[in-house]
């Protein structure tokens, strides 16, 4: 027998709570996988089954168990750091140099070529830069 955990379960037009709890699944075997997803209902070999006994006073015939997930606030990036901001191989957080937008006639070539090219985030920004790209795979660990 497979034990899966639920948080809320669907048998009526109700939801009952339940914490710490788990609904016995009988083994499946190769071919009725059970596919889960966040509005996914259970295959129909399984809703044969009672999986939920609680009486409804609505209606007399169970309804098909829905899976809840509850899932968590999805982090927004920032999109103008995101524009701004890249990561090499190592995890290391680089940007532009300032100063290669316009006036480049007085600035000569060695010094434009300078700008050109990216530098490190500083350690101390780490903290601001990775609170506007959360989703960064970043090596915090990297000097």
């Amino acid at each position: 027998m497979a034990t899966v955990s639920l948080g809320l379960l669907s048998c009526s037009s109700s939801f009952t709570r339940l914490s710490y709890t788990s609904v016995r699944f009988p083994a499946l075997n190769n071919t009725n996988l059970l596919n889960l997803s966040s509005s996914a209902s259970i295959s129909a070999p399984l809703l044969r089954q009672k999986l939920c006994t609680a009486p409804s006073p609505l209606s007399p015939t169970l309804r098909p168990l829905t899976i809840v997930s509850a899932k968590g606030y999805k982090m927004k990036t920032h999109k103008a750091s995101a524009k701004r901001f890249r990561v090499t191989g190592r995890g290391k957080i680089v940007r532009r140099r300032a100063g290669k937008q316009h006036l480049l006639v007085k600035k000569n070539t060695k010094r434009k070529l300078r700008l050109s090219k990216m530098h490190p985030v500083s350690r101390s920004d780490y903290d601001n830069v990775i609170g506007a790209l959360p989703y960064l795979k970043v090596n915090r660990n990297a000097k």
